[in-house]
């Protein structure tokens, strides 16, 4: 199956059929989101992957529409950094340092360069920052997702207050963005079946 049919086949499932996603397999998946492009390479963000039964149901009520956290077989939850910290850029520059074997002080303009563009901002600039690189990690994951024949569904409806609650987000520093539902799709879901509307190409693409 190569991508465009990949991604022609996906739709937002509405109800999974509890079949567990193999390891490997969700591995690949969140590997593509950990080489998702990111602004300045400060990954503004953390992924949390949601596979215990136990804490799937404890989230169900969180959600507008549960029934695809109630059969699916991993939620994964992107948390956006609403900050930017001193010691998370000290921590990004040293991990620079020992993955490229350099010498921290040759990064010296490229972290003046960061600290520059981050004391500028605003913390609600930060904040719309972060969540656009959230997105981007989204989008990867479900590209994915398509590619490895595992479908999802991407979800904004929920209880900001009460999932961040139960993940133990704190809302000073971070905040949830969107989460995704990742299994495989029930055969009682009738959504499936129905063809996918898109913009037609002169309506969409304008070429200049």
């Amino acid at each position: 199956m190569n991508y465009l049919e990949a991604l022609s086949r996906r739709y937002s499932v509405k109800k999974f059929n509890h079949e567990i996603i193999p390891q490997d397999t969700l591995y690949n998946i969140l590997e593509s989101g950990k080489l998702s492009a990111s602004s300045l390479g400060l990954q503004p963000y953390k992924v949390l992957v949601v596979e215990s039964e136990e804490m799937k149901q404890k989230l169900i009520p969180a959600f507008y529409n549960p029934s695809q956290i109630s059969t699916c077989s991993h939620l994964i939850v992107i948390i956006s950094k609403k900050t930017i910290e001193e010691s998370y850029i000290h921590g990004y520059f040293n991990h620079i340092s020992e993955v490229r074997e350099t010498p921290i002080e040759k990064l010296d303009l490229f972290r003046k360069s960061i600290n520059q563009h981050i004391i500028q901002k605003t913390q609600d600039e930060i904040f719309n920052w972060a969540e656009k690189q959230s997105y981007i990690v989204l989008a990867n994951l479900m590209y994915a997702a398509a590619i490895e024949n595992i479908d999802s569904c991407p979800m904004e409806g929920f209880r900001q207050d009460m999932i961040e609650e139960i993940l133990n987000i704190n809302p000073e520093t971070e905040k949830v963005t969107v989460t995704l539902a990742l299994g495989y799709r029930s055969e009682e879901d009738h959504f499936q079946h129905m063809k996918k509307v898109r913009k037609p190409n002169e309506k969409l693409f304008k070429f200049i």
